[in-house]
């Protein structure tokens, strides 16, 4: 069911491939009618009220709030979602003109494309902050459900963080620097910038670190181990020089390094400190679900987010927009396990049996103590058609939520909604360092490539 030319939009990032097939069921899973605000309900009702999720079903619905979105916004408006998205929002923002991509490819998108004054993103809050950002002036950005969180960012917010990194600073001075992952709020970007860090993917974290430590005695990779870990490993640093410190879960308010077995001088050989953060979709794969798969043909590929005994099984790791090309990119009769978020697998597993390549997921394996049926993003699937629809038509009435807008800087509660903002002044020194620390990973990225 393809649209009008005419409502189309065009950028940089390439179409997923991902095609609506008019009866298969759209997936995703209802959420009960008290999770949407109040401006969003009337939106939920109407939707619930289908007879049923198909796209036969759903499109024509939700054409009745996008299409004239489209039309009154015309070429200013830009949809966005994360590869992890559930298929359906994935499948949904491509209709109407929009791009889905990984979360190093979605953070450009407003600096790349000045024209668009109006973004809508449908993934977690730390991307669209991301993006807003790097954002002019000019340009609004929208999440279509706040509360869309990150489990990994939740265990690296702010008030967990900077007494770590100033007791670090206080023993190392400049010594130190932060290399923080995109799975990180602003207020933690910038505190990379202002240490002379940088702000990394999964695409990429090898080369930041490397520049990194290239001008820096040592790193404090904030938030995820495994991928710390892994990048580390990859660029040839000793184990016995790569320490990870305690896991937040144990300490939710402050941490003393004093607590730490053998004390702060323990950390003093390491050049890679690690934040014991960790993504729960891609820490339930273990060295028994590669070894099954590989000993029945298939070629294994994960996500970096895994832990390094599964990476180094693996035939090979990478960010999304890796694995998605590689799955694009096999030849007809291709056998893939993917160790990755479940709604990637499910999509690239129906994009990929059209060429007669068969992918499966690296959890699914008929062993009730291994198999987890491919996890998904919980929290990247809050946002789903109705906020999707009620995003739109409530942006084109002049009336979209306050709490819907994204500044550089907000915090918002995941479970209650409620959000801190800064101040004028204070977003503003915050723009300025953590624009820095991500400017500087763009440059790295690109020196990487052209090399």
């Amino acid at each position: 069911m393809p649209l009008p030319t005419s409502t189309l939009r065009t950028g940089a990032i390439a179409s997923s491939g991902i095609q609506l097939q008019p009866e298969l069921p759209v997936c995703q899973t209802d959420l009960p009618l008290d999770w949407y605000q109040s401006e969003f309900k009337p939106y939920a009702e109407e939707y619930l009220a289908l007879p049923d999720r198909k796209p036969g079903t759903i499109l024509p619905w939700l054409d009745g709030y996008a299409l004239p979105a489209l039309d009154h916004f015309g070429p200013a408006l830009l949809l966005l979602a994360h590869f992890y998205m559930g298929g359906e929002i994935v499948k949904l923002v491509e209709r109407y003109g929009g791009k889905v991509a990984d979360s190093y490819a979605l953070a450009l998108q407003a600096s790349r494309n000045p024209e668009k004054s109006i973004i809508v993103e449908s993934a977690v809050h730390f991307m669209a902050e991301t993006i807003a950002t790097l954002a002019s002036p000019e340009q609004q950005v929208y999440i279509t459900n706040p509360k869309a969180g990150c489990t990994m960012e939740m265990l690296a917010k702010e008030h967990m963080v900077a007494p770590v990194v100033d007791q670090l600073l206080e023993r190392y001075g400049d010594d130190l620097a932060v290399v923080a992952y995109m799975n990180t709020s602003g207020r933690i970007k910038a505190i990379a910038g202002r240490t002379g860090g940088a702000v990394c993917t999964s695409s990429n974290a090898h080369h930041v670190l490397a520049r990194v430590l290239s001008e820096r005695k040592r790193v404090l990779f904030v938030p995820d181990e495994h991928l710390g870990r892994n990048s580390a490993l990859k660029l040839g640093i000793p184990l016995a020089q790569i320490r990870a410190l305690p896991s937040p879960e144990r300490w939710r308010s402050s941490f003393s390094l004093r607590e730490i077995p053998g004390g702060p001088a323990s950390l003093d050989d390491a050049r890679v400190l690690l934040w014991g953060s960790y993504c729960g979709v891609h820490t339930i794969f273990k060295p028994a679900h590669v070894e099954y798969w590989r000993a029945r043909g298939y070629r294994v590929l994960v996500h970096p987010e895994s832990p390094h005994e599964v990476v180094a099984l693996s035939d090979g790791s990478g960010s999304t927009d890796y694995l998605w090309k590689a799955i694009a990119d096999a030849p007809s009769g291709s056998r893939l396990s993917i160790g990755t978020e479940g709604h990637f697998v499910r999509n690239a597993r129906e994009q990929a049996a059209l060429r007669g390549v068969e992918v499966v997921h690296l959890a699914d394996i008929p062993d009730p103590t291994l198999s987890s049926r491919g996890c998904g993003c919980a929290t990247m699937s809050r946002n789903d058609p109705p906020h999707l629809a009620g995003m739109l038509d409530l942006l084109r009435q002049g009336k979209a939520p306050s709490i819907n807008r994204v500044l550089a800087g907000d915090v918002v509660d995941e479970l209650s909604g409620a959000r801190e903002r800064l101040g004028d002044a204070d977003r503003a020194t915050l723009v300025v360092d953590a624009r820095g620390a991500l400017e500087r990973m763009i440059e790295i990225t690109e020196a990487a490539a052209r090399a």
